[in-house]
């Protein structure tokens, strides 16, 4: 055989490693077969400033020894350790030291990342490989447990200055332990058989003991096997459910029985996908899960309710009965993973609205206020805060507003359809941002050619411009930035104003003097003109008029005129 051969029957597969901080050791992230899934994963969260430095390894198994090979293709950010003393070792044990640590929240999440293809090419969760013999069987027969476990055995080296070799021996001790305990219990029937309809009996009469929940999660585990895909997986785990006992302490119990499997298939982006049916980009996607994980607080919103109906997929009958599952039995645990999922699409580089940018604001703008209203969990809400920050990061950057600006034909559409960005960002850096493109469309020559043509009256353009700032007020803009647009909208306002000479004659117009009065004031609030060099000289000309006795007399005669005059004067700070 060739080596180009050879080289093609080499297995490989792409990790993630990432550095929260600059001294810190590596961390196992992601691994995948998919390199550009791998690569660009780890960009974004660099760019979103949630680690100091990523890694990408090209894993390369050797068909003879059986080990990877790991060579470097992409390393970003604090690459380089500074260096410092060696730590001291006082516990030199692994991780795991007995076959219940695999069980563990923290084992089952490192398992979940280092086996990654492995499972999704198998189709089972990581619960369920630690609770059928027959999959932790199939698993000890290949390559992906040794790789698994000398990445772990890396790790630890890193971290801890561990025996690399060692740590390898302890773990496959660990391991080979957790097999043949699963293997012969099978064998030994310690798992009890269950259906729907013995389901509740076999809860309710389990013994208290130790390996209650292993023995009961080895039942529900073996119900799922003859399952063929994540639809058929989550079919049978909410029948389940369906007939979980009504006792409250066994109800409890088979609830939790449920609740782990259930949380790792709708937290995988694979499972979720294939229950959804149905071709969505990622901003339905992620409508529909928070539909589901949210359903019941979804229809609370009111108002807005009208507006995410509109934007949001409806659930279809499988997850529509998902929604109702997690909501009726209060399955937070299930509840969690799929917020969290939403959270980490979010920050990712993949768009929500590939070709519709004013699809992807609306989407993104119905999210934020369904999660908003609706999160309690102080965790949660600063993962979410993050999550919006890096999307909003995205929103302002070129690649995304200048094919927006596109579709918009005049720069008056430009300048609003940026405000309305401006408006769904958040972060101070992001409205930054979003100010500088206002700013320039603002200072165009092309936005003042289009103020001075057209059929509009210069009252009507200076409405215009009194609506432009009210709108940038609203967008929360920084104070120095918002004080600039308004200063730059009053300067045009006023130049509009000279050439038309508007205020000159409406205190001379042929109208009542009360009328006048009024249509100045106006102007002096910025309700019909902008805020600036207009307001000051409309409001002179405006207390010259209330001064005349002519003027006096008529709001003697019309005192309602006069209730309206003062409001305007409140507004101006000229009354009480």
């Amino acid at each position: 055989m060739d080596n180009t051969t050879a080289m093609s029957t080499d297995q490989v597969h792409f990790e993630l490693y990432v550095r929260k901080r600059a001294n810190e050791p590596w961390r196992l992230e992601a691994a995948s077969e998919n390199r550009a899934q791998i690569v660009e994963g780890g960009e974004a969260q660099l760019a979103s400033g949630s680690v100091a430095a990523i890694k990408v390894t090209k894993e390369t198994l050797d068909p003879e020894s059986r080990e990877f090979r790991s060579v470097t293709i992409l390393a970003k950010g604090a690459v380089d350790q500074v260096k410092s003393k060696p730590k001291l070792i006082v516990d030199d044990a692994p991780s795991c030291g007995t076959p219940a640590d695999l069980y563990t929240l923290h084992a089952r999440e490192k398992i979940g990342r280092l086996l990654e293809v492995w499972l999704a090419n198998n189709r089972i969760t990581v619960w369920e490989l630690l609770h059928r013999p027959d999959m932790a069987e199939l698993l000890d027969s290949g390559h992906d447990l040794r790789g698994a476990i000398q990445k772990i055995a890396v790790a630890e080296h890193q971290s801890r200055g561990m025996d690399v070799h060692k740590t390898m021996r302890e773990l496959e001790s660990v391991v080979e332990r957790a097999i043949q305990r699963l293997v012969s219990d099978g064998r030994a029937g310690f798992f009890p058989l269950i259906t729907p309809e013995t389901f509740a009996e076999v809860c309710a009469a389990a013994p208290d003991h130790v390996d209650r929940t292993y023995s009961l999660g080895g039942a529900v585990a073996a119900y799922l096997a003859p399952a063929s895909d994540w639809s058929q997986k989550l079919q049978r785990l909410l029948d389940l459910a369906d007939a979980a006992p009504s006792e409250p302490k066994a109800r409890d119990l088979a609830l939790g029985l449920i609740e782990t499997p259930l949380a790792e298939i709708i937290g995988s982006r694979l499972g979720l996908s294939e229950i959804l049916g149905r071709d969505l980009d990622l901003g339905g996607q992620l409508g529909a899960w928070v539909r589901i994980a949210l359903g019941p607080g979804v229809r609370r919103l009111g108002a807005f309710q009208v507006q995410a109906d509109s934007l949001l997929p409806p659930l279809e009958a499988m997850p529509l009965r998902l929604a109702n599952t997690l909501a009726s039995n209060g399955l937070r645990l299930a509840r969690s993973a799929l917020v969290k999922r939403v959270f980490s699409e979010l920050q990712g580089p993949k768009r929500l609205r590939p070709t519709h940018p004013e699809g992807e604001i609306a989407i993104l703008r119905t999210l934020a206020v369904m999660l908003t209203a609706l999160i309690e969990d102080d965790a949660d809400k600063a993962i979410m805060r993050e999550a919006f920050l890096y999307r909003s990061r995205g929103l302002v950057a070129a690649g995304f507003v200048e094919p927006y600006l596109e579709s918009f034909d005049t720069a008056l559409a430009k300048i609003n359809a940026m405000i309305r960005l401006a408006e769904n960002v958040t972060g101070s850096a992001n409205k930054r941002e979003a100010a500088k493109w206002i700013a320039s469309l603002l200072s165009s020559l092309k936005f003042e050619k289009e103020l001075r043509s057209g059929q509009l009256s210069p009252t009507s353009r200076l409405t215009l411009l009194a609506d432009l700032q009210k709108r940038l007020r609203e967008a929360e803009l920084a104070a120095e930035d918002q004080a600039w647009c308004a200063a730059k909208l009053g300067d045009l306002g006023a130049q509009l104003e000279a050439e038309s000479d508007l205020i000159h004659l409406l205190a001379r117009a042929n109208i009542p003097r009360t009328q006048r009065v009024i249509h100045l004031l106006k102007l002096a609030c910025g309700q019909t003109a902008p805020l600036g060099p207009i307001a000051g000289k409309a409001k002179d000309e405006a207390l010259k008029l209330m001064r005349a006795a002519e003027t006096r007399a008529e709001f003697a005669q019309a005192p309602d005129q006069f209730v309206a005059i003062k409001s305007l004067l409140v507004a101006l700070g000229l009354a009480a």
